[in-house]
């Protein structure tokens, strides 16, 4: 009787799981400032569709290294802009990106990138005693800065971070956004969120947890 009963429970288990399987959601897509999500699953119909990648970079993070595109080749990443002297959603964006980076300690294979949108005062000293200030100790989390017209081409062409307001602006325009970028190990963007709601943070972390999920499959 109890074999009887252990094979039902471990076919219904085994039903159940193979259902949630097949009901696996991936993330959408981002391939323009206006944020439509597009749902691919295709691997090539991926790679024809979704030509917008993450181009590359060179900036000295907050010890004076020289960080570029290969911080995060093969491995997810989160961005955002922030200054050093912002008084109003720098710092409230710090902290819940913190949140995400402590949740997620575990997670080896995850970078975070801090650009600086006000460089010619955030040189690399001023950039490691405000992540010392934030008690940020995640050698993965680079706090970025460069040449201004750089960090914002990258900004506003790559990460698509003020969205479709932004994507045409040039570098003497200043540079000002609230928004994380999720972008998966192949440099598509997979995400997009407002920095200064800690709900938003709760879905940042599912996602990317789904995206590992995704890179197992």
């Amino acid at each position: 009787m109890y074999r009887i009963v252990f094979l039902i429970v471990s076919s219904l288990l085994f039903f159940s799981c193979a259902k949630k399987e097949d009901n696996f959601i991936a993330l959408p897509y981002y391939n323009e400032p206006n944020f439509t999500p597009i749902f691919l699953k295709d691997e090539a119909v991926i790679k024809k569709r979704i030509q917008h990648t993450i181009a590359d970079f060179s900036f000295l993070n907050q010890d004076s290294i020289l960080i570029n595109q290969n911080v995060f080749k093969n491995k997810i990443h989160v961005a955002n802009f922030i200054f050093t002297r912002c008084g109003s959603i720098c710092p409230t964006m710090t902290q819940h990106l913190k949140i995400v980076s402590d949740r997620l300690q575990d997670y080896k294979d995850i970078v975070f990138l801090s650009y600086s949108v006000t460089p010619w005062i955030d040189k690399p000293s001023v950039l490691k005693k405000f992540k010392r200030n934030y008690e940020i100790t995640n050698k993965n989390w680079h706090f970025l800065t460069g040449k201004k017209g750089a960090i914002y081409t990258l900004a506003r062409q790559s990460y698509f971070a003020e969205e479709d307001i932004g994507f045409s602006k040039d570098s003497s325009q200043f540079l000002h956004t609230e928004h994380f970028i999720l972008v998966d190990k192949t440099k598509r963007i997979r995400g997009i969120y407002n920095g200064t709601l800690q709900l938003e943070m709760e879905q940042l972390i599912d996602d990317i947890r789904t995206l590992k999920k995704e890179e197992e499959k």
